[in-house]
């Protein structure tokens, strides 16, 4: 669940003047605060994403990545144990198997 951050709009609490709050994207953002009731608003935060960035740590949240290398070639810069170096068109045994990969 994500953590979103609050604001008092008149005396803070003991909560702080900013505090956070865990709650699920479906619920409606807090107007009151939990601990005193008093008038809060909603604060747009700072998200913290990090994406990968070496082929391997790609390969390990389950991307497969593909170069183009020539017309029609691909090298599959990913591969796990069993699959193709390269990828070649019309050739359809060296495509990934995307069932090691996707999950439900």
């Amino acid at each position: 669940m994500p953590v979103y951050e609050y604001e008092h709009l008149q005396d803070p609490c003991g909560m702080g003047k900013i505090f956070e709050v865990r709650h699920a994207l479906e619920d409606t953002p807090l107007t009151r605060c939990p601990e005193c009731g008093g008038p809060v608003k909603k604060l747009i935060s700072r998200a913290s994403i990090r994406s990968p960035k070496t082929n391997s740590e790609l390969r390990d949240r389950g991307f497969t990545k593909l170069v183009r290398r020539d017309d029609g070639i691909y090298e599959n810069v990913t591969a796990r144990s069993g699959e193709s170096r390269y990828v070649v068109r019309n050739k359809p045994e060296t495509m990934p198997d995307f069932k090691k990969t996707i999950r439900d």
